[in-house]
């Protein structure tokens, strides 16, 4: 082995399975006020882990508990549902019943062993870009604590 490649595989060994982890992060965010606010965030120019995905929804009453459980199924650690603000929804009160999906899917979730971070309801207008970001970062980072999802393997999933 060259001199180079000892070296490469020595920096290799001090890291820890735990140091390299990087969770995968899903956001489904409302297109009139969450999505907005991660749009300003971006044109701020503001700075969050890279390590999210957003899918952009008319608005977080649309979010289907098993697009949350598909992926916790297909691997992602976590999933952010980012809301309007209550009393600001463009649909009357479809973040309330928002609101009630992500108790019942925590509930859900608690049974099957899925840890309660690893989901997260979050209201965030589209001027609070700054606190898209803060989101972002800070469930993150709870998500490198928590470390990669492990399903319980009793879990059968049906297949259609």
């Amino acid at each position: 082995m060259t001199e180079s490649k000892q070296k490469a595989s020595k920096k290799l060994e001090l890291i820890s399975p735990e140091e390299s982890f990087e969770p995968k992060l899903l956001a489904f965010c409302c297109n009139w006020c969450s999505y907005a606010g991660a749009d300003l965030a971006g044109l701020s120019r503001l700075s969050y882990p890279a390590n999210v995905r957003i899918i952009r929804t008319m608005c977080s009453g649309r979010v289907d508990p098993q697009f949350v459980m598909d992926a916790f199924k297909n691997g992602i650690d976590g999933v952010l549902i980012a809301a309007c603000h209550l009393g600001d929804c463009h649909y009357i009160s479809q973040n309330y019943k928002t609101v009630k999906r992500v108790i019942l899917l925590q509930k859900i979730l608690s049974s099957l062993g899925i840890e309660e971070g690893r989901l997260r309801l979050a209201f965030i207008s589209a001027g609070e870009g700054n606190k898209f970001a803060e989101t972002i970062t800070e469930m993150v980072s709870n998500l490198k604590a928590l470390g990669p999802i492990q399903l319980p393997r009793r879990i059968k999933v049906k297949e259609e």
